[in-house]
């Protein structure tokens, strides 16, 4: 059985999933229906399924190291693959690595992925509020090439370094993937949607794309977390849809902080933000900084 059929949305936590993925669950649908932010299991799933690992292990799954997790991993996600007939989606922040006989992200069940990236400024802010803690330590963690997310149950996420990340999947050999930045997204949304359905090789409908941009605009999934709450939300965090425009890492990182990101991260923000450079080398020297 040829089980290459699941179509990766991957990203760094906090650099878009949720609006790529919420965007082709409606788009998806038919005329007239429409699903909100805690429906989208409808549509795509994601690697930590609790369910699925629960089948894998034949039984409730409760790790207690991280070899219990890379064990059972890889029938997980092939059950994953095989849940759907045809391509699907599956949201990950796993990135493409292989722990000892383990891919990560299997080639066996790959047809292809979109990579959403978002730069490091801005992410920084927003993964602090995520993960309830100061953006020192926000940035500390995107810089740990070790970091690994869990849930209650012990069902993990190998995030690493915010460009270990990046390189791991815009560089992947072999791999059919498209690569949308959040910035982008957020200038012209109709259009970077437009180029992703040319790499997925879906046919624009040019109504049902006006409908869906408005459905799923940043203001109107907050006003959605707002009426309904979001699943999807730590339990500390009071709103998970802050901000979501670009460029508020002005207001919120420190010079010293702005010099940390870029020095951390210079090799990949020179590939792919490559216009940031400038305007956050005058910022970072504001606080005598010259990185």
């Amino acid at each position: 059985m040829n089980l290459q059929r699941i179509i990766w949305i991957s990203s760094f936590p906090k650099s878009g999933n949720t609006w790529v993925r919420t965007f082709l669950a409606n788009y998806f649908q038919p005329k007239g229906k429409a699903l909100d932010i805690n429906s989208l299991r409808q549509f795509t799933t994601s690697d930590v399924r609790q369910d699925f690992f629960d089948r894998a292990a034949g039984g409730p799954f409760r790790g207690k190291s991280f070899e219990d997790w890379l064990r059972v991993r890889p029938q997980a996600i092939r059950l994953i693959a095989a849940a759907k007939e045809g391509h699907h989606f599956v949201k990950t922040h796993c990135q493409i690595r292989r722990i000892g006989p383990v891919d990560l992200i299997p080639p066996e069940v790959t047809a292809a992925a979109v990579y959403v990236l978002r730069n490091p400024f801005d992410v920084a802010p927003s993964f602090a509020r995520h993960m309830g803690v100061d953006i020192e330590a926000a940035i500390a963690r995107m810089a740990d090439r070790t970091a690994v997310d869990a849930n209650p149950n012990n069902i993990l996420e190998v995030v690493g370094r915010w460009d270990d990340h990046v390189r791991s999947w815009a560089g992947a050999q072999g791999l059919p993937r498209h690569v949308m930045r959040y910035e982008d997204m957020a200038a012209d949304p109709e259009r970077a949607f437009r180029e992703l359905f040319r790499f997925l090789r879906v046919p624009v409908d040019v109504d049902q794309m006006k409908r869906t941009l408005e459905r799923t605009s940043f203001e109107a999934l907050r006003r959605q977390e707002e009426q309904k709450g979001f699943v999807e939300r730590p339990p500390h965090l009071e709103r998970f849809f802050h901000r979501g425009r670009p460029g508020g890492w002005r207001e919120e990182l420190t010079p010293e902080q702005v010099a940390r990101i870029r020095a951390e991260f210079s090799e990949t923000l020179e590939r792919w933000y490559p216009e940031m450079l400038e305007e956050t080398r005058a910022f970072a020297e504001q606080g005598g900084a010259t990185a």
